[in-house]
């Protein structure tokens, strides 16, 4: 038995290319891109249509949720339950939409989480006044009607919108290869604009932008964008909008009172919290939310101190956190065409008023053939009045009045059926003088309307009143503030600390810690068992502190950064890869411009600048190359390459003092000899240099061998002064053991 395939056979490509461009088509005009009419997307309408028609109007009392949500899927819309909620939730939150069409009781989320709200059965809902805009004109024969999805009810294809609404509360959405992103704006500005073009329709996007001067946001932020580019968004329909946070100084702490669109209090926090974790906003001391009821945004932060600079310090979160943020702007609206398109601000407004042109010219319309209607019914009305008692006979004696009535008085089916179906008592009381007053007032209206239909410029002028009298109605006055400024930029980790004397020590085994200011005795500190005390220097907390290992390496970090001297402080084997064996032999500390002497035991150096020694990598950077056996001296700073005198000391007792002009300056290598040891005396006697100390002219310095210290003054120095590299004098007996060098102006 033979069957016929009730199929087609066509390539998997085009099939998989037809399903792919339905689909896009799908998502695109129906669900992702709003109508440039009404400025919503399909299940807004619904929502917004389905809560009208259950009578959930602003006066209203409200109702559950999700009896709004059960007709909307149920009637319009079958797809989830939970989709849809989270659509009209966001109709609902003032923080989302600059105009709410829904008012909602309940929890319907909050900034910091938008989509913390609570269940559909339990929260309520109805419409705002706001929705009148939307609705009032909606069975006035402004609108086309289609089949609901299984063709048992009749919907609005769109809705008869009274203003702009597609640029006041915006959208977003992503369709198949398009987005929207529309900013919401100001009623007023809007419907100035839109004015402007009825008044004068050559009006050019300069002229529009008078009036719209830019997105109007749920948030009081700032926007910062300056004025030439807003407009060129406007004339292109693409581009961004920045948005800044507004703060205040009270007590000495900065308040924060509005934040940028869509962005969480909470989250802010969290990142401010997170730099004060990493030690990266020192500046800092705390911050706290007091957010309630009455102000629901007031974020405090702490300074550490009066001395910090406000503005310097908000213009460092301003570009490291989202208390300023950037808006995508993309005008991507479906059109009266039914095709997406992006469009200029010019084009978008022109394209609403033919929208909102062909609404009016609907409804006039549609209430001129009630008027007419209404007109031949009075009329027949009027006429059975005239003749009432043979009107009586013809009903009483005729078996069918209907036709002789028709016949006698030249009446219509309509007519007829409307004084048959007038009750005899009502058409007795029926007077003349009050059928002729009605028909008087309707053949009245129908003349304006008349008038309106076939003068362009009287009906321009009706859409002008109407747009007028709803922004005074409806309108308010413009929150976000556009104000001009400068770009905000993050500050340099220096510029964060406020600069204090500190103290950096370190020990013998590797163990690093700051000491607030410089009246402190380092070698007197606790330090753990089997360590002790191996070098200190004294500068700000602003400045970089530089550690070189015994293998010539240079490591540095932030003094700032250092732990603090109440305890033991922290192994800089924490933050530095040391190679291995390698321990930390020297420590400096200074501005990146400071000169330093840096110098090994061998009796070789060089002068080099501080910020060639500083680096971000955690391994290091060689810069001083070491003989087998030597290690690094303590560097000297350098305040003047001409005047200063370099004075180096050997073991043997040898000191010499010459200019350190006469040392090259580098970023890295061994350097020239300063002091000559002799080899034999380095091999028998193992002679090495000490220490180095800058001595600038006039000055003294002092060494110490053991128990003893001895304090050269600058005429005594003069005599130990030679060439670089000589042998140098030979320092008195008891002061030939030298373990340290000091200068006086150290």
């Amino acid at each position: 038995m033979s069957t016929q395939a009730n199929f087609e056979q066509i390539p998997l490509r085009e099939y998989a290319e037809r399903a792919y461009l339905d689909y896009s088509m799908y998502v695109v005009l129906d669900r992702a891109l709003p109508f440039i009419g009404d400025g919503l997307k399909p299940v807004q309408r619904r929502i917004v249509y389905a809560m009208s028609e259950l009578g959930l109007d602003a006066g209203a009392k409200p109702k559950k949720s999700a009896r709004t949500v059960g007709d909307v899927i149920g009637k319009f819309h079958p797809h989830g339950d939970a989709a849809c909620y989270e659509a009209l939730v966001l109709m609902a939150q003032p923080f989302s939409y600059r105009y709410p069409l829904i008012d909602g009781q309940g929890n319907f989320g909050s900034p910091d989480d938008p989509k913390s709200f609570a269940a559909m059965r339990y929260t309520e809902s109805r419409l705002t006044p706001v929705a009148e805009l939307l609705l009032a004109e909606l069975g006035q024969g402004t609108v086309e009607w289609t089949t609901n999805f299984d063709g048992t009810l009749q919907e609005p294809s769109w809705l008869p919108a009274r203003v702009p609404h597609i640029l006041l509360n915006g959208a977003t959405g992503i369709a198949v290869g398009m987005a929207t992103d529309i900013p919401p704006h100001n009623l007023r500005e809007v419907v100035s604009a839109c004015i402007r073009l009825l008044e004068d329709p050559e009006a050019t996007l300069d002229d529009l932008c008078e009036h719209v001067r830019g997105p109007d946001f749920p948030t009081a932020a700032e926007i910062i964008t300056p004025a030439a580019e807003l407009r060129a968004l406007y004339a292109s329909g693409a581009g961004s909008v920045r948005a800044r946070a507004v703060y205040t100084r009270e007590d000495g702490n900065i308040v924060i009172t509005a934040l940028p669109y869509q962005v969480s209090p909470a989250k802010v926090l969290e990142q401010i919290a997170t730099q004060m974790r990493a030690k990266k906003l020192p500046l800092l001391e705390d911050l706290r939310d007091e957010s309630d009821h009455e102000n629901p945004v007031r974020l405090v932060l702490l300074p550490r101190s009066s001395r910090v600079d406000a503005d310097e310090l908000m213009q460092h979160l301003f570009a490291t956190t989202d208390l300023e943020k950037s808006f995508r702007v993309n005008l991507n609206v479906i059109g009266l065409d039914g095709k997406p398109q992006v469009k200029n601000l010019r084009s978008l407004l022109l394209e609403w008023l033919r929208f909102r042109t062909d609404t009016v010219t609907r409804r006039l319309r549609h209430r001129l053939q009630r008027i007419e209607h209404r007109l031949h019914l009075l009329e027949g009305l009027r006429i059975a009045y005239l003749n009432l008692d043979e009107v009586i006979r013809i009903v009483r004696g005729e078996d069918e009045p209907r036709p002789v009535l028709m016949r006698r008085f030249a009446l219509s089916e309509q007519q007829v059926d409307y004084i048959l179906e007038t009750r005899l008592r009502q058409l007795a009381r029926l007077e003349e003088m009050k059928l002729n007053a009605e028909r008087d007032q309707l053949e009245e209206e129908r003349a304006r309307i008349n008038v309106l239909l076939k003068s362009p410029a009287k009906l321009r002028g009706l859409i002008r009143d109407e747009l007028r009298g709803d922004a005074e109605k409806y309108g308010d006055a413009r929150r976000s503030p556009l104000v001009a400024r400068r770009a905000a930029q993050a500050l340099d980790q220096a510029a964060l600390i406020s600069s204090e004397p500190v103290t950096v020590v370190l020990s013998e085994k590797g163990w690093v810690r700051a000491a607030k200011g410089h009246e402190v005795d380092a070698a007197a500190f606790g330090y753990r068992e089997g360590d002790a005390f191996l070098a200190a220097a004294r500068g700000r907390s602003t400045q970089q502190a530089v550690f070189i290992d015994s293998s010539g390496r240079a490591y540095s970090t932030p003094a700032h950064t250092l732990p603090s001297a109440r305890g033991n402080g922290e192994p800089l084997t924490g933050r530095f890869t040391l190679p291995s064996g390698a321990q930390v032999q020297a420590l400096a500390l200074g501005e990146p411009q400071q000169k330093l002497v840096l110098a090994s035991s061998s009796g070789y150096g060089f002068v080099v600048v501080l910020e060639a020694l500083t680096g971000r990598n955690k391994a290091g950077k060689q810069v001083l190359n070491l003989d087998a056996g030597a290690r690094v001296l303590a560097p000297a700073a350098v305040n003047d390459t001409a005047r200063d005198r370099l004075v180096a000391v050997t073991s043997a007792g040898h000191l010499l003092m010459f200019s350190v002009a006469e040392l090259p300056e580098l970023e890295r290598g061994k350097g020239l000899k300063l002091i000559d040891i002799p080899k034999a005396r380095r091999g028998v006697e193992g002679e090495w240099v000490v220490g180095i100390a800058t001595v600038p002219e006039g000055d003294a310095v002092t060494l110490y061998a053991g128990q003893r210290k001895l304090t050269l003054k600058w005429p005594d120095l003069v005599g130990y002064g030679g060439a670089r590299a000589s042998r140098g004098g030979l320092l008195p007996r008891g002061l030939r053991g030298v373990d340290r060098i000091e200068s006086s102006s150290s």
